[in-house]
């Protein structure tokens, strides 16, 4: 394997239509993700998002919408490398949803392989947190990464 990608996936107990907009609108993404975000997702624009535990905002170049099953859009996953993130949604037959997360690709080196491991950590708790808010209505990046701020 020469080169690496983050993956994770989930099924989440929503339409498809729901969970797309939940990730493509950032009013949506403040109550599991970001903390704020300067516009919804369009193709061809470039937005920014910012989170609660960084001072820092964060380019997204978003590349492609494919409404409900695709967003894909390219930031720098790790410093100094623009990298794509491939979300994609299938609806299955009891009207809930897959979101597959796919993010790359590195290099595979030291450097590599802890971006993988960090990236997929981190992609899956955005799934999950996707998935807490839209079936329960529970914030669980809330407070969850406070531990990383910087003092």
């Amino acid at each position: 394997m020469n080169e690496l990608e983050a993956k994770a996936g989930i099924q989440i107990a929503k339409p498809i239509h729901e969970v797309y907009n939940a990730i493509v609108d950032p009013a949506q993404m403040s109550n599991y993700f970001i903390a704020e975000g300067s516009a919804k997702m369009e193709a061809g624009k470039d937005i920014t998002w910012k989170f609660p535990e960084f001072p820092d905002t964060f380019t997204i170049k978003v590349l492609d919408l494919k409404e409900p099953e695709e967003i894909i859009f390219q930031w720098e996953g790790s410093p100094g490398y623009q990298l794509k993130v491939d979300m994609r949604l299938e609806k299955r037959p009891d009207n809930s949803t897959v979101v597959k997360i796919t993010e790359g690709t590195m290099p595979n080196t030291e450097a590599g392989l802890k971006w993988m491991r960090s990236n997929t950590e981190g992609w899956a708790n955005f799934l999950a947190c996707l998935k807490a808010w839209l079936e329960y209505s529970v914030h669980l990046r809330k407070g969850a990464f406070d531990y990383m701020k910087k003092d």
